[in-house]
């Protein structure tokens, strides 16, 4: 799966740069698109009633907590899947405000005034109509219909735990079809997962979110930065950043118009970037609907190449830049399949300032399961003749273009004081394990402490001096073949991070396992070489570059 789990294949937000219509062609021969929704009016942000607003959720105990159990396990699951009627019919004909609230605005189903009226008494329906979040049915004094979602969203990070709500447009569930072009996001899996990825601010002066969407990354970047531009080319995704963050009363979030960089000033410089970019592949032909919340309008994974060689420029020295993205594998003039990592290799050597680099590649899909995740993501239900006839535009556009897979990851760029170098990561790590801003934060300051010791033998010396030990999520794990004493295969297991798994010999295996922060490295190393009645010399050069992998992958810590 892209990401972490099966919730990663939800969709991206906020189109950052415009399409280029020269670059459309038809779609020959085929029948013509289903029709595209339109979006509701735009939302309209007023603090006074926006204060009201969150009072009234605050009274009713709406939060994901309170919901989950009122509707129970299975329909909130039901929810991510996008199926709404199991919280319905668990919901039944509940009047109280947490039910009123959570079939309007979680579910969007339409609900008698009366019961909504009560049920925000400081907003009223009159506050509700005027932040544009709800319309009358024809007959006024009848029903309220949702024009947006609100839904709670839990969070946990370096400053404890906490829950947002957040305002979107109505989802395909509540739409029951497809989304509008212009449609904007609420809070999918990549969001949360580019959220659990932030690094902890450290009280950062000033951060950027690069597309912004409905403004959660904002929301979470705020938490550790005084001050946070958001950017987004849609106005309607501005509007619900700035409603969303006056209903949460996060204040300092500041939104600009604009596609990609266009909306900083020159030499604008920020010490966190974040961006969920619109990086999803979308052919350039007609009929093909170009989602702002996804699709960045240019041809196959260039959006994600102007990110990535844009964004140095606008880091202080010492920033840090953390994106999600995609990258193509193709076809080479040879024959030989282009790796995908080494497209983002490219792009950061081409940025105009230098950058240490960490790109994680989660998961490759091939071009068929690429096209079925994301015309499903629009609402388009298989089996149907517009389901076929999307699937075949992403095909031959895949196919014109050499493209034989698409992996999905993360991308953490920093710019170092110096023009100096010192990080060039990139790696496949698969499994579901989730990580943290704080782990990666662990890892980086890991490498800056290795790059500190120098390298060569004066490295080699400085490290073996070091006294380490091993981290408390670390396991090891043995396998024998049946009748033998001696293990064939020793792996050690992280429980946490990323959680990865690494193949380990016995002289390793003893000193990871003899890291509890008392003796140095290069005593441990000279024990175990007369134990294995080997040249500790040759054992140390052997055993250092690894454990400074171990060091920075979090197996191993410094211990002090």
């Amino acid at each position: 799966m892209p990401f972490r789990a099966a919730a990663d294949r939800l969709p991206r937000r906020g189109r950052i740069t415009r399409p280029d219509p020269d670059r459309a062609i038809g779609l020959n021969g085929q029948m013509p698109p289903a029709p595209r929704p339109t979006v509701a009016p735009l939302p309209e942000p007023d603090p006074v009633r926006c204060r009201a607003l969150a009072d009234d959720l605050r009274a009713a105990d709406f939060t994901s907590e309170a919901l989950r159990a009122a509707w129970g396990p299975v329909a909130d699951t039901a929810i991510a899947r996008g199926l709404r009627g199991p919280a319905r019919a668990a919901l039944g004909d509940r009047a109280d405000p947490l039910a009123v609230l959570g079939r309007l605005f979680v579910l969007g189903v339409t609900e008698p005034a009366g019961p909504v009226a009560e049920s925000v008494p400081h907003a009223g329906i009159e506050g509700l109509l005027a932040l544009g979040l709800v319309e009358r049915t024809a007959d006024p004094d009848a029903a309220v219909r949702p024009l947006a979602i609100i839904r709670p969203q839990s969070f946990v990070d370096e400053q404890g735990e906490g829950e947002w709500q957040v305002a979107s447009d109505l989802d395909e569930a509540a739409l029951a079809g497809p989304l509008a072009e212009g449609h904007v996001l609420g809070v999918g899996g990549a969001s949360q997962t580019l959220a659990r990825l932030q690094l902890p601010g450290g009280g950062a002066d000033r951060g950027l979110d690069l597309g912004t969407g409905c403004g959660i990354q904002a929301l979470r970047l705020r938490r550790g930065v005084r001050r946070v531009v958001a950017t987004d080319i849609s106005e309607r995704a501005l509007r619900f950043t700035r409603l969303n963050a006056l209903l949460n009363g996060v204040d300092d979030i500041h939104t600009r118009h604009g596609s990609l960089f266009d909306p900083l000033e020159p030499g604008e410089k920020f010490d966190r970037i974040v961006s969920n970019p619109p990086f999803v592949i979308t052919p350039r032909v007609d009929g093909v609907p170009a989602y702002e919340y996804r699709d960045g309008g240019l041809v196959g994974d260039a959006l994600v190449a102007e990110v990535v060689t844009g964004l140095g420029v606008h880091l202080a020295p010492g920033g840090v830049a953390q994106l999600l993205g995609n990258w193509e594998y193709r076809e080479g003039a040879d024959g030989a399949e282009e790796d995908g990592l080494d497209r983002v290799r490219s792009w950061v050597a081409d940025a105009p300032v230098a950058l240490d680099a960490w790109v994680i590649e989660r998961e490759r899909l091939d071009p068929l399961a690429y096209a079925e995740l994301w015309i499903r993501d629009g609402g388009t239900a298989p089996g149907t003749p517009e389901y076929a006839r999307l699937i075949e535009a992403w095909l031959d556009d895949f196919a014109r273009r050499g493209v034989t897979g698409v992996g999905f990851g993360y991308i953490l760029l920093h710019r170092p004081p110096s023009w100096r170098v010192t990080l060039e990561r990139y790696e496949r790590v698969r499994g579901t394990a989730e990580a943290t801003g704080a782990d990666l934060a662990a890892s980086l300051a890991a490498h800056a402490r290795l790059v500190s010791l120098g390298e060569g033998p004066a490295g080699h010396a400085a490290l073996a001096a070091s006294v380490l030990r091993v981290a408390p999520d670390v396991t090891e794990a043995r396998h024998h073949r049946p009748g033998e004493e001696a293990p064939t295969v020793i792996e050690l297991h992280q429980g946490g991070a990323f959680g990865r798994v690494v193949a380990v010999d016995p002289a390793l295996a003893a000193l990871v396992g003899a890291s509890d922060g008392d003796l140095a490295v290069g005593p441990l190393v000279d024990a175990i070489a007369q134990l294995l009645e080997v040249d500790p010399e040759a054992l140390r050069a052997d055993l250092l570059p690894r454990v400074r992998e171990l060091l920075f992958t979090g197996f191993l810590l410094f211990a002090d």
